[in-house]
């Protein structure tokens, strides 16, 4: 089965839906302007919540010093990145000595290339939906790119899927690209940052499924 992250948990009751739902990672997002944000001192007990073998992710866009402290001090034992710079990367892995992802924007082939050049170092390339340029959000906006331009350009190095994935589409989706993972995030939601018990469970049904 693919492996799938459920990302932008923030109550008990969802991680424990997560987990039940063989989700790989369950991602906390420290961005404040998502409707998903949770801080540093209220994401730790339900870092702590997290079971052994499950990765706990934090969901950073361009962090200073001071919250990527307070974030891997929360307990956190991977860093996922938008927005920061392949020479950053390198310097936070080898600092820290934690898994580092990047995740980016597509919407052309040009775009699949940009982002595995800056990449670097990262142990995952997560591909997302290019956000608009208006768009407050890197990502996490429900939009999906065209897949398609994944197998017509197919990165040269491991890679996850996220943008706009969903019950109704994620299994087409692992057809056709093979990502060595998918993420959800408003595709398992009823509201702006408010997650489904029921839907994590539907979403994590296709992935079986696919």
């Amino acid at each position: 089965m693919t492996p799938f992250k459920i990302c932008g948990v923030k109550t008990p009751g969802i991680l424990a839906a997560a987990v039940a739902s063989g989700a790989a990672h369950i991602g906390f997002n420290f961005f404040p302007p998502s409707p998903r944000f949770v801080s540093p001192a209220d994401a730790a007990p339900l870092i702590a919540q997290v079971p052994a073998g499950v990765g706990r992710v934090a969901v950073l866009v361009d962090p200073d010093d001071e919250l990527l402290a307070a974030v891997l001090a929360a307990g956190v034992d991977i860093l996922q990145f938008h927005n920061v710079p392949a020479d950053r990367l390198a310097a936070i892995a080898q600092r820290h000595g934690r898994p580092v992802w990047l995740a980016a924007g597509v919407k052309t082939h040009a775009d699949i290339a940009a982002a595995e050049k800056a990449a670097g170092p990262a142990d995952l390339l997560l591909l997302d939906a290019k956000a608009p340029n208006d768009a407050p959000l890197p990502g996490g906006n429900g939009l999906a790119f065209d897949w398609r331009l994944l197998v017509e350009r197919r990165p040269q190095r491991r890679f996850g899927l996220a943008g706009g994935l969903g019950i109704g589409n994620v299994a087409d989706a692992i057809r056709l690209v093979a990502p060595a993972l998918v993420d959800v995030a408003s595709g398992v939601e009823e509201g702006a940052g408010v997650k489904s018990v029921e839907k994590i469970m539907a979403f994590a049904s296709a992935v079986r499924g696919a």
